[in-house]
């Protein structure tokens, strides 16, 4: 009879989890890398902005100045838009690493039922060949004796008959 895992059914429901929660941590580090972008973007712009201000006219420096105040609101809005994604990351992670721990229980004890059935089905096939040595040695055993017994009442015969 082969191996069967009695709880076969929670791991694998572990195992779903895990991969669903692993697609949620991906979702996750997707909106940080976007943050971080946003961010980059953003300061690129204030760069330019800075850059393209030295060469305006004075007229302009009042517009290039609320401009750049949008700008750095904007940049303090996409800061904490990227640490608020990093929180959420963290905690999706360390909830994937608790699937992930939940998994290996599961795997490291079905590996142990696996080895403890391995070794109760050797077990068992050696009872059953000494089994089979015993039956085959007290068979070996009858037939001596009857052969035995079958020579002496041969040789009784024969002692009769004057053989």
């Amino acid at each position: 009879m082969p191996f069967r895992y009695r709880l076969q059914k929670v791991l694998d429901f572990r195992i779903r989890k895990k991969e669903e929660q692993l697609m949620v941590v991906q979702k996750a580090q997707q909106a940080v890398y976007e943050a971080q972008e946003n961010i980059r973007k953003n300061e690129q712009e204030i760069q330019n902005t800075k850059t393209g201000m030295r060469q305006a006219d004075p007229m302009m420096y009042e517009s290039y100045d609320k401009y750049l105040n949008h700008l750095w609101e904007k940049a303090e809005e996409l800061e904490q838009i990227r640490i608020e994604a990093q929180e959420q990351l963290d905690i999706e992670t360390e909830k994937l690493v608790k699937l992930e721990q939940a998994v290996k229980v599961l795997e490291k004890h079905k590996e142990r039922h696996k080895e403890i059935y391995i070794e109760e089905e050797k077990a068992a096939e050696l009872k059953q060949y000494s089994e089979l040595g015993v039956v085959r040695h007290f068979r070996q055993t009858q037939e001596k004796l009857e052969d035995e017994e079958v020579l002496k009442k041969l040789q009784q015969i024969e002692g009769e008959n004057g053989y």
